[in-house]
């Protein structure tokens, strides 16, 4: 299964859904599809709610693997049921989707510029259950919100360290070290993590392969090299708080690179609508994504 999920994650074409928002994003996500604070008490009711809200998205008759290649879960997701499966089956099984698993704990203080990943506690016992539950990859997410060479290495140094382990338990990890798009001379910080994550890249085993999750860059095509890397599997980007409009105009110009969307792909979709209205609305974000993914 895994070469044909490797297969499919390199060659065919599409995007990959971002259904991963974890702690304090959540609540904002389910604020934005109309389900507010006062509708739910505790944690438990509202990652009932949110998985309610993601298994909609990937039930609807929207979500195929004509456009959608991927998506991104997370943890209690994982462990979640669609129709009476756990996620990562019914998404391949009845939809012909590939899993990844958000493994990160969340973002340290801003420290040179930049914001590292907390520690990851039983991080091997997280990946051994994402195996068990036919995960193919995982994702982990840092930010740069600075032009800080140390802290822009600092950043790719832990994200390549525990990609590391993330493929030694037979995993494909994708590295996000996101840049803020609204850092100040973000070019030139894009420039640097460019830089250094060819280093990285250019040092791993032939065996290893990664993907790399990526802010748009400012200057068009400036990940076109990473792409052509043997280790890399695909060069995908986060939508970063651009509008979907915005988003998908940069990625566009962007040739090879795809969309991993979250915010971008949910939004103008809500609790209140009809299931015509909700599958036309998710038809036309989907397609709308698509159509820059592929240029």
């Amino acid at each position: 299964m895994k070469n044909v999920q490797l297969n499919r994650m390199k060659n065919d074409q599409g995007f990959i859904a971002a259904l991963d928002q974890s702690g304090g994003s959540t609540p904002n996500a389910l604020a934005i599809y109309g389900i507010p604070k006062e509708s739910y008490s505790g944690d438990e009711e509202m990652f009932q709610m949110v998985h309610q809200m993601r298994s909609r998205l990937m039930q609807s008759p929207s979500f195929t693997k004509d456009r959608i290649l991927g998506a991104i879960l997370f943890e209690k997701t994982m462990d979640s049921k669609v129709e009476g499966q756990y996620t990562a089956d019914y998404l391949w099984d009845t939809k012909g989707i590939v899993s990844f698993l958000k493994v990160d704990s969340g973002l340290a203080e801003l420290k040179d510029g930049v914001q590292m990943m907390k520690p990851i506690p039983n991080l091997e016992a997280l990946l051994a259950r994402a195996n068990e539950r036919r995960i193919f990859g995982t994702k982990m997410r840092s930010v740069i919100k600075e032009v800080n060479k140390e802290g822009i290495k600092a950043i790719v140094d832990q994200q390549f360290e525990i990609g590391k382990i993330i493929s030694d338990a037979g995993l494909i990890p994708i590295i996000e070290p996101e840049v803020d798009i609204h850092t100040v001379n973000k070019k030139e910080a894009e420039a640097i993590l460019k830089e250094e994550l060819m280093n990285h890249i250019k040092s791993l085993d032939e065996n290893v392969k990664i993907m790399l999750k990526l802010t748009i860059p400012d200057e068009d095509n400036l990940y076109a090299d990473l792409m052509k890397l043997p280790n890399v599997v695909r060069v995908v980007a986060l939508s970063g708080g651009y509008s979907r409009e915005d988003a998908n105009e940069k990625l566009a110009r962007n040739h090879g690179l795809i969309a991993s969307f979250s915010r971008a792909l949910s939004e103008g979709l809500h609790a209140d609508q009809s299931e015509e209205d909700f599958n036309q609305m998710l038809d036309q974000s989907i397609q709308n994504i698509f159509d820059a993914s592929i240029t």
